[in-house]
């Protein structure tokens, strides 16, 4: 792996032209390490225009003790853009629902709201949202969650190029998003969580719909696989009824996908 890391080192600076999308040639010329909103702004450019502003998918969530899987269930989960995301527990008939909308979480435990805050969720700003968002304004939610944005360098990640965004090599405690460097997606998120250190994976991106999507999401804590996700019957372009992400009437929305009856 070094040596192959080395090779491509050798090219770095041309595959850095991620940036033949937005970032200037003098970085992929000089090698010089972008600054993050250099990165933000370069992501919005590429796919302000292109990528698919809904979502829909079937989620296999399987979450794992310590020594095999322990749990498997069955969500269904619908994004627009930008910044909303609702996912419901299956069965549907039980009413459980996860929403974020407007930076804010509401948790809804058969059909009751169990609780509610306001929320940044880090994987819909990166994964998602900064597509859509003025550069500006992601950056600034970076700097809420933690990150910080002053620190930016180069890497690998499974031997393509990466720009690392609120850690300094070797930092594996703050918290930092890796950026590919060709596509501008999101690989690797670390962000610390109650003194532990949680990573999250977004493995074999597919093209989707003028975007990207990654149908494998890994969670580790403390090194530990925690948490997978399994993406099928991925679908860009869903058209949701008005009331389908609002916490207050989202309980008279047509649902985008209805469970057959039993």
């Amino acid at each position: 792996m070094i040596s192959r890391i080395l090779a491509l080192s050798a090219v770095f600076s041309a595959s850095l032209t991620i940036v033949a999308a937005g970032l200037t040639e003098s970085v992929a010329q000089t090698r010089d390490v972008p600054e993050a909103a250099t990165v933000i702004r370069a992501a919005f450019e590429r796919y302000n225009t292109t990528w698919y502003r809904s979502l829909t998918f079937v989620q296999q969530t399987i979450q794992y003790g310590p020594e095999r899987a322990s749990d498997t269930a069955l969500w269904y989960e619908a994004y627009e853009a930008p910044g909303r995301l609702r996912i419901d527990v299956a069965p549907l008939a039980d009413r459980t629902m996860y929403l974020f909308a407007k930076d804010s979480q509401y948790v809804f435990q058969h059909d009751t709201l169990a609780s509610a805050r306001r929320l940044i969720h880090p994987l819909l700003l990166l994964g998602f949202d900064m597509y859509f968002l003025p550069p500006d304004e992601t950056l600034g939610k970076l700097k809420e969650l933690g990150f910080d944005v002053n620190i930016v360098r180069t890497d690998f990640w499974l031997e393509r190029p990466v720009v690392v965004v609120g850690a300094d090599k070797g930092d594996t405690t703050s918290a930092q998003c890796w950026i590919d460097a060709e596509r501008l997606v999101l690989v690797r998120l670390l962000m610390p969580s109650r003194g532990r250190h949680q990573e999250v994976l977004f493995n074999q991106y597919e093209q989707l719909a003028g975007g990207w999507i990654a149908p494998e999401v890994v969670v580790r804590l403390d090194g530990r696989i925690v948490l997978k996700e399994l993406y099928s019957n991925i679908s860009a372009g869903t058209a949701f009824d008005p009331s389908f992400f609002d916490p207050g009437a989202w309980r008279t929305a047509r649902h985008w996908r209805p469970e057959p009856s039993r």
